[in-house]
Parts: C-alpha cells; structure tokens; sequence
C-alpha cells in the first residue's frame, strides 16, 4: 500500500517566502548598517540602499514561492511583493503612528516590492 504524502498547503509557502524575505532584509540591513558605520555614507547613499534592499527581499520571496507553487509564477511572485510591503507598511504605521513620507513614495515602494517579487516568481 503506497502512503501519499500530504501536498504542503499553500499558506505553508506563503509563510516560508516571506520569512525568507525578512531574514535576507535583516541580513542586508545589518550589512547597510555596517557600511554606515564604517564608511559614514550620506543619506542618499543609504535611502538608496534601503530601496536595493527591499527589491533584493521580494525578489528572493517570489523566486522561493514560484518555486513551490510551479504554476502562474509571476502572480504568486506578486503577491509575495505585495504583502512583504504591505507588512513593512503595517510594522512602520505601528511604531510610528503615521505614515512616512509622501504618497508617492509610498507607491513607488510598493510597485518596486511587487516589480521585485513579480520578477523573482518569472524566473524561478
């Protein structure tokens, strides 16, 4: 008698990529944190890295969901971007009680984080 292994559901992947998305972003901002300290970079270097930093991130979550999930990659990778920068923007709004920034910079940092995520669920 052959036991079928119980398919993983997908909540399950949705929970794995975006625990992997969270660890690569505290890796690299420990490494951008490092690089301020050592190399006193200037905001804009930094604002800069933040941004590289959370399209790394998405891409890394939708590439692993694309993976599991092996059909319409692209739009699994997009909801990964989507919800990675829907939970930045809910950790944000809780620590600070507001929304920071403009509401175009709001957008444009959700459309890199979707862009991300899309673009690592078409390649994966």
């Amino acid at each position: 008698m052959e036991k079928k292994l119980k398919r993983e559901s997908k909540w399950g992947w949705i929970l794995k990529s975006m625990l992997a998305s969270y660890i690569v972003t505290g890796i690299l901002l420990m490494v951008l944190a490092f690089l301020l300290y050592k190399m006193d970079l200037d905001k804009a270097k930094v604002s800069a890295g933040i941004i590289v930093i959370y399209v790394v991130s998405a891409f890394v979550g939708g590439f692993l969901m694309g993976k599991m999930a092996k059909v319409k990659k692209f739009l699994w990778g997009l909801g990964i971007g989507a919800a990675y920068f829907l939970l930045l923007f809910l950790i944000s709004f809780g620590v600070y009680h507001t929304v920071q920034g403009s509401v175009m910079n709001t957008l444009t940092a959700f459309l890199l984080c979707a862009g991300g995520g899309m673009l690592g669920g078409m390649l994966s």
